[in-house]
């Protein structure tokens, strides 16, 4: 009988580090393209999303995502969801892992792997853009490879980011957005925003903009200068170009030419800075793939432990 791992979010987490995560999504990309696919089924307001993903190589990966808008007025999760992990081999179940691991992991994770690459190595001003659930993340992954930095919050709503920033030391709470951008060396933002709220005009030779929060196709964080100052990259075009207002709404226009976006994980040879003054700019747009190389990272962690 094949063993089934059942990885539950705190003992699974205690197995993981975020520099050997993002030198394993770099090696996941080294392997066959991935074949990705999506279903959606509703019912009223809430959501049943499937996300499935094989690489060959690797293994196959369903994440499955529940989204119900009426459980936080009961006390309950928005969103919850599990992700069942497959055998490249044999088709056969391997590991039940938890939904929000998984996904604090590869949404961090992924766009950490494009810093480690674009952003100035001496950067020391990191500026995150939301106190929600992905922001704490961001905090834990971008600690990991820029140790000395230091770290400003901003949130829309203050109390919000006032709360985030108890339950972190040394996490200061920036009120002016554009001032707190125009300082920072690295901005990583993961907020719902449709229309932009970082400016272009306010970007600074050498620094690193990383977007997170926009997925749908009428959802920005940054504005069309911001676009057009920096050079673009993606973790893949396929979940990004033509889903993810951030891209799509730009390219529609003209503002940009699909020649703008350098490259994506898939040349992941590409991800360099040419001078210390290059405004470089990371469209995260997440996807199964990544799921899967999440997924299959945990399991091998989990199966490594002592």
């Amino acid at each position: 009988m094949t063993q089934i791992d059942i990885i539950p979010f705190d003992a699974g987490e205690a197995q993981l580090d975020w520099i050997g995560f993002t030198d394993a999504l770099a090696a996941g990309h080294d392997l066959p393209k991935a074949e990705i696919a999506d279903t959606f089924l509703y019912r009223g307001q809430d959501t049943l999303l499937n996300r499935a993903a094989w690489i060959d190589g690797m293994g196959l990966a369903v994440k499955s995502a529940t989204v119900f808008p009426g459980n936080p007025a009961k006390g309950q999760p928005m969103v919850n969801g599990g992700v069942s992990l497959y055998s490249d081999v044999d088709g056969m179940l391997e590991a039940m892992v938890d939904f929000h691991l998984v996904t604090k992991w590869k949404t961090a994770g992924d766009s950490l792997l494009a810093a480690r690459r674009l952003a100035r190595p001496d950067s020391r001003n990191i500026l995150i853009v939301g106190a929600g659930t992905q922001g704490r993340g961001l905090h834990a992954a971008y600690s990991a490879a820029f140790p000395d930095a230091k770290f400003t919050l901003w949130n829309r709503t203050p109390d919000n980011a006032k709360a985030m920033a108890a339950d972190i030391p040394g996490l200061t709470v920036a009120a002016d957005l554009e001032a707190a951008v125009r300082a920072a060396d690295i901005i990583t933002s993961a907020t719902m925003s449709t229309a932009p709220l970082i400016k272009g005009d306010w970007l600074q030779p050498g620094q690193h903009l990383d977007l997170i929060g926009a997925y749908r196709p009428d959802m920005r964080e940054a504005d069309d200068t911001a676009l057009t100052r920096a050079r673009i990259f993606v973790d893949s075009y396929d979940t990004t170009v033509d889903h993810i207002g951030e891209i799509k709404i730009p390219l529609q226009s003209g503002v940009i030419t699909r020649e703008a976006i350098v490259a994506d994980y898939y040349s992941l040879d590409q991800f360099v800075r040419r001078s210390p003054d290059d405004i470089t700019l990371f469209k995260n747009g997440g996807g199964a793939h990544l799921d899967l190389m999440a997924s299959r990272y945990i399991l091998d962690r989990w199966r490594a432990r002592a």
